[in-house]
């Protein structure tokens, strides 16, 4: 009997486990926990759930004609920015979806999976495991929103409950003494080279110009953020953009997201703990992350930079395989550390194309190229971030003012 392609055969196993990470998130969730939108920045988990489901409903059951939904009023509900398939539900408004009900989302999973898994049985077909692929990715950026997320919401809680047991570190390491080590120069490539699944905006592969420059070998620690604190950070104007001096008088900011006032504590995945100073600093804005970087005598560095040092590099650290939720300090290693996992780097690089940027074709091509106005661009995960959605040419995406992401920095200088 002839047996399918290796590829699809993977891309089977690897969409039941994919799929599976997402109700394994939100296992020990109630419905009420997956209900809740603290932000209009912030969705529900029961949202994220249908959401990243509608995806594989739309864009890969969908290629077939004689196709009908499950419900063709959740298209209205859980489609997200796609404007060319139809119009959405407003996104500061998902926590009022009460209906359908977290069994139903349930069970319109379970339906879907059924059905593409069906689907990639049956047919050895390169499109459709593209498709299938691209899927996955994207619901791997809702793992991670899903507890970025909830992160946010239970702190808005004047119980600031738990989402898991913490995991102890080691004690008693002291963190690597920061030093900066220098980059590579004159003309680098950087972007995908087609090996692999990428998204979009990391194409195409083309040539950038490096000037002089050196990076950091570490994160920024939570007792380095804190002295840029106490010797009044947040009170210097000239420390600062203009929109991000503006952002900070307008919203009170007196010290990252999470950190308590009395700047000895904070809130975490695990609840309410002891700041721990050698962690890296976590939950900045670009704005406090250039803020801090300029007061330091240093900078971000570019996005070029960063892709250029980590070429070559495992993919590997304190990333969501390893459960902890919660950066760690670098306390061993030679070299650039921490380049994957822990937080994501702000860099000083907008969110702009490459040089002969194609999005994809169709509706699809929303996914990224309409977002290249007002973003800055991130690199590197986080603690947050499955490590098999990783790789070193990876752009991430936020507006400056975001602080609710698991992001810091690493700083650079010019030579």
């Amino acid at each position: 009997m002839a047996s399918r392609s290796l590829a699809a055969e993977d891309i089977g196993s690897r969409f039941g486990r994919v799929r599976g990470h997402s109700l394994e998130l939100c296992a020990h969730l109630s419905a009420e926990d997956l209900q809740l939108q603290s932000m209009p920045d912030a969705s529900p988990g029961k949202w994220h759930l249908a959401h990243t489901t509608w995806f594989f409903e739309q864009f890969v059951l969908g290629r077939d004609p004689a196709y009908r939904p499950r419900d063709p009023a959740w298209h209205y509900l859980f489609n997200s920015y796609y404007q060319s398939v139809g119009p959405m539900h407003a996104r500061p408004q998902r926590g009022l979806l009460s209906r359908p009900s977290l069994d139903e989302v349930r069970d319109y999973r379970r339906r879907i999976d059924d059905m593409v898994a069906d689907l990639l049985a049956r047919q050895d077909d390169a499109e459709l495991s593209s498709l299938v692929e691209l899927g996955l990715h994207h619901e791997q950026q809702h793992q991670e929103l899903l507890l970025t997320d909830i992160k946010h919401a239970f702190w808005c809680n004047p119980l600031q409950p738990a989402y898991r047991a913490p995991i102890l570190a080691e004690a008693g390491a002291k963190v690597v003494p920061l030093r900066y080590i220098d980059g590579g120069e004159g003309i680098v490539e950087i972007g995908h080279r087609g090996e692999g699944f990428a998204f979009d905006n990391e194409t195409p592969r083309h040539r950038t110009l490096l000037q002089p420059h050196a990076l950091a070998n570490r994160l920024v620690t939570n007792a380095e953020y804190l002295a840029f604190v106490r010797e009044g950070g947040y009170r210097e104007p000239g420390l600062w953009l203009s929109e991000g001096w503006a952002t900070v008088q307008r919203e009170g900011w007196q010290h990252p997201i999470y950190w308590q006032d009395d700047l000895a504590s904070e809130f975490t995945l695990a609840g309410v703990r002891a700041i721990d100073p050698q962690e890296p600093v976590c939950h900045l804005s670009y704005f406090e992350a250039e803020a801090f970087a300029r007061w330091a005598g240093a900078r971000l560095p570019t996005e070029a930079e960063w892709e250029s040092a980590a070429q070559g590099l495992p993919v590997h650290g304190n990333l969501q395989d390893q459960g902890r939720c919660q950066p760690q300090p670098a306390v061993a290693g030679e070299g650039l550390l921490q380049m994957f996992g822990d937080v994501w780097e702000w860099t000083a690089s907008p969110y702009i194309s490459y040089p002969g940027f194609r999005p994809l074709p169709g509706s699809l091509g929303e996914y990224n190229g309409k977002f290249m106005c007002g973003q800055w661009v991130l690199r590197g995960g986080s603690c947050a971030t499955p490590r098999d959605h990783l790789r070193a040419t990876y752009r991430n995406f936020f507006p400056p003012h975001a602080r609710w992401q698991f992001a810091g920095l690493r700083l650079g200088q010019d030579r």
